[in-house]
């Protein structure tokens, strides 16, 4: 915990010092915007931490560890005093720092900003992250801290909202308690966008052209970076230069033909057909669903369909709640981070699973459907999961069937492709195979694909295969020395790095 919410608190004060360099704050103010920023976070924790009454030793130890503050409890009991940190003053207090933030984006007040004037709704995240650790850290939970956190991102996001910062339907993401702690589980924004939750591994991550999605945390989504924009043609080639998924491809490139025709045919006056672009992605682990599924929504900006492009990824965790009305909520705040790209849905059918008693699948299915229909124009789902279980998702609610009309099927890899993505996977990272260890990986690949175990997992057994062949090469390479630690020794996986590994 501790490094990932120093990380964010340090990517907000950067902002802050961002902010002031750009003469948004004003000047006769004697302090910096860093320092009033850290004390709003001061305040923020001491708020949560007296909703109990009093200020604990546990209290003070998370807020040593997030923010490096040691406070007694003399000093916190002196603090809330001065500064009203009652739920009833605190609660309706936004503080000055905030409002710079938005006055920054909202005011539009730095040209070429690197933070493309999201640096208020990244604060705001930097606070949920900051409650919600500090929830999932209590030995005991208690209604008045998570009503009092709920309370006050709610009303950050308003306040932001007034000022065109938000979507106008976006409400706070529900407050995990003891038991659920997940940061807004199971969802994170790729592709240069920002992550609404804190962090959550990738699925599938682009197993197929060897990297993996990795892990986005709200440092990351402070730090304003983005990739070069890609044109339509070089995203399309990108795709059709995935190792196999050759019935995919032909089913991807036939869908984004079908609507670039529609927009010619719309640019001409002609009638166009309604297409419906929400799709169901069928498949075992590692077959690159998520890879396609994140070069299609670029595809899909590229060629004006979408806004922005983005790929937002969700799990069950990322949309279900165990309290009553906030799965609902959690639901529809996943949506509203969608909105102008492509929210995956990984596992979909787990949603559906669960038919007990106090199961809120259904009611994130219901959710998902009304969101569908409301933003027909500027959101595209992609729902993930097995063959099989896909299957019996789109039979548990009348209306999944017609939302997503289109399956494609991604096959499990070929022994052949295996060691292609083996290959390409050793090229990403400097590594080449000698002729007696390929022998020894077309073996290996050739039996398993023909013996699948249950663990099978297609690219992802690539990488793993991979990452226990480099462990043992520096193991074997690690003693060389001077003349003898030449290039060639340093990149080439000789066979005798190959025998023994299991998956």
């Amino acid at each position: 915990m501790a490094g990932r919410l120093s990380e964010a608190v340090t990517g907000i004060y950067e902002i802050c010092d961002y902010i002031q360099a750009h003469g948004v704050v004003n000047q006769n103010i004697n302090v910096s915007l860093r320092d009033m920023q850290a004390e709003s976070f001061l305040n923020f924790l001491l708020y949560l931490a007296f909703s109990d009454g009093f200020f604990s030793e546990e209290d003070r130890a998370f807020i040593r560890e997030a923010l490096g503050r040691d406070i007694t409890q003399k000093e916190a009991e002196d603090l809330r005093r001065a500064r009203n940190l009652t739920p009833d003053g605190y609660a309706k207090l936004i503080p000055l720092s905030v409002k710079y933030f938005v006055l920054a984006d909202a005011g539009r007040k730095i040209k070429r900003d690197r933070y493309k004037n999201k640096k208020a709704k990244q604060l705001t995240q930097v606070y949920r992250l900051l409650g919600e650790e500090y929830l999932s850290g209590k030995e005991t939970q208690s209604d008045a801290v998570v009503r009092n956190l709920t309370r006050y991102l709610i009303a950050l996001d308003e306040f932001l909202k007034e000022f065109g910062l938000l979507g106008p339907d976006q409400r706070t993401a529900p407050v995990k308690q003891k038991g659920g702690a997940q940061r807004t589980a199971g969802r994170e924004r790729v592709n240069g966008g920002t992550d609404r939750g804190g962090s959550a591994a990738a699925g599938g991550g682009n197993m197929n052209s060897g990297g993996s999605a990795g892990d986005v945390s709200a440092s990351s989504a402070v730090s304003g970076g983005e990739e070069p924009e890609k044109t339509a043609e070089e995203l399309i080639a990108e795709l059709n230069a995935l190792i196999g998924l050759r019935g995919v491809k032909e089913e991807v490139n036939g869908l984004i033909n079908l609507v670039k025709v529609q927009q010619m045919r719309a640019q001409r006056g002609l009638k166009t057909t309604n297409i419906n672009k929400h799709l169901v992605f069928a498949g075992n682990p590692g077959s690159g669903k998520t890879t396609v599924a994140r070069l299609l929504a670029k595809i899909y900006a590229a060629i004006g369909v979408l806004e922005e492009g983005h790929l937002v990824e969700v799990d069950r965790a990322g949309l279900v709640s165990g309290y009553i009305g906030q799965t609902a909520i959690k639901t529809q705040d996943a949506i509203e981070d969608a909105l102008g790209g492509v929210l995956f849905i990984d596992e979909a059918y787990a949603l559906t699973n669960g038919k007990g008693q106090g199961d809120f699948g259904q009611e994130a299915v219901e959710t998902l459907l009304k969101g569908m229909e409301d933003h027909r124009d500027d959101l595209i789902v992609i729902c993930a999961g097995y063959t099989d279980e896909m299957e019996a998702f789109l039979d548990s609610n009348p209306g999944l069937r017609s939302r997503f009309s289109k399956v494609i099927v991604f096959e499990d890899y070929s022994a052949e492709e295996e060691v292609a993505i083996l290959k390409s996977m050793c090229r990403k990272q400097d590594y080449t195979l000698s002729p007696e260890a390929l022998e020894t990986a077309a073996a290996f690949f050739e039996e398993r694909c023909a013996n699948k175990p249950k663990t099978f997992a297609n690219a992802r057994d690539v990488r793993n295969y991979l990452e226990k062949a480099i462990t043992n090469h520096a193991g074997r390479v690690v003693t060389l020395t001077g003349r003898k630690a030449t290039r060639k020794a340093l990149s080439t996986i000789e066979r005798v790095d190959l025998e023994n590994i299991t998956l």
